[in-house]
């Protein structure tokens, strides 16, 4: 999973990413990797493993990852060269959902580019960035299917629905409003792969005090949570000045340094449970003595898929899957005694894998 973190000059944007990066990368114990000075690889923090991986004395616990790239370069004019321009382009076309940072906080000492404290008139700013971004790939879409209409009955049948598109954002709305007719529209729509297209997670920075209820009393984030209600989208509260703090701990601090702030967790914990809600994502464990793994589906997937995961001859070669309840595993003492009570399951090719199934895959290829 991809994130692609967003966000104006000043919003706690970079503090927010370096502190989100350094803090999963210390927290699970998984090396991080800079792919580049903007892009870091996080564990994501997943209890089950630890306590899978100690029952059976694993020599290796992997947990799934979350790749977080901090796109720069997003200021008002972006689309026409101002700030880094479109440099943010390449980076953020390849995320699969877009984590939007909104300051909510008022500090004198940290100016605000536009002069005042207005979360959703923020949002709205980078919102047109990305509409203009999107308007550019459209028109180079739409003359180039134009040509083609001519001859191609496909290409002739995209190009109304490309024009919709394109009227639709040039109304300054997100292509993700627009009502989609089809199967078939879906797809053509999903494969401009648009900006305005994606899942959006609110982040919605806020100073200490607005942490210990959630922002309710912060009328900065209710004005964000209520923007979002109308687009599907998430929104957690954060505060990226703690979270730089958290990320200098180790576990067993962080979790006391939580407590006093009455917290149950950190802004990590609350970025990748908002992310696998809005991406409709779970996770699997596989575990033995080599190796305790999370891996993280789509929910709704089917067992030979799952094990396509960890191999694709898993996939091709699909025999049936042994299937019981992480927590049953753990309570039971074992996968034997789990048989004995009849909670493991011989699974075929049309199982749903649920969230915290333990599989072991049969296969012959």
């Amino acid at each position: 999973m991809k994130l692609g973190i967003v966000g104006l000059p000043n919003v706690g944007k970079s503090t927010l990413f370096n502190s989100l990066t350094k803090a999963g990368a210390e927290s699970a114990n998984y090396p991080f990797c800079t792919i580049d000075p903007n892009v870091g690889v996080v564990a994501v923090p997943d209890e089950r493993l630890k306590k899978l991986g100690d029952f059976y004395h694993s020599k290796k616990v992997t947990p799934a990852v979350i790749e977080f790239v901090d796109i720069a370069g997003l200021v008002k004019g972006a689309s026409k060269g101002e700030g880094l321009g479109n440099q943010f382009l390449a980076n953020i076309r390849e995320v699969d959902a877009i984590v939007h940072v909104v300051r909510c906080f008022e500090d004198s000492n940290i100016v605000h580019v536009d002069g005042s404290i207005d979360p959703v008139r923020d949002i709205e700013t980078i919102n047109l960035e990305l509409i203009f971004a999107d308007l550019e790939v459209l028109e180079r879409r739409i003359a180039k299917t134009a040509k083609s209409a001519r001859m191609d009955k496909e290409a002739a049948k995209e190009l109304p629905v490309l024009e919709r598109v394109k009227k639709h954002l040039e109304d300054g709305k997100l292509a993700k409003s627009m009502e989609i007719e089809d199967e078939d529209e879906l797809a053509l729509v999903k494969s401009l792969n648009l900006l305005t297209f994606k899942p959006v997670i609110f982040a919605a920075n806020v100073a200490e005090d607005s942490l210990s209820d959630d922002g309710n009393s912060n009328e900065f984030v209710n004005k964000v949570r209520e923007y979002a209600a109308n687009y599907d989208c998430e929104v957690f509260v954060v505060c990226a000045q703690i979270e730089q703090e958290i990320a200098e701990l180790d576990d067993d601090e962080k979790a006391m340094f939580l407590e006093d702030l009455g917290l149950s967790e950190s802004g990590l914990d609350k970025l990748i449970k908002a992310s696998y809600k809005l991406l409709g994502l779970i996770s699997f464990l596989t575990s033995g003595e080599d190796e305790t793994r999370a891996w993280t589906i789509k929910v709704g997937t089917k067992a030979p898929q799952a094990a396509g995961k960890i191999h694709t001859d898993f996939e091709r070669g699909f025999i049936k899957a042994e299937v019981v309840n992480y927590q049953d595993l753990l309570d039971l003492g074992g996968l034997a005694a789990a048989k004995e009570k009849g909670l493991v399951g011989i699974e075929g090719k049309d199982y749903v894998v649920k969230d915290g199934d333990v599989i072991l895959f049969r296969f012959n290829v």
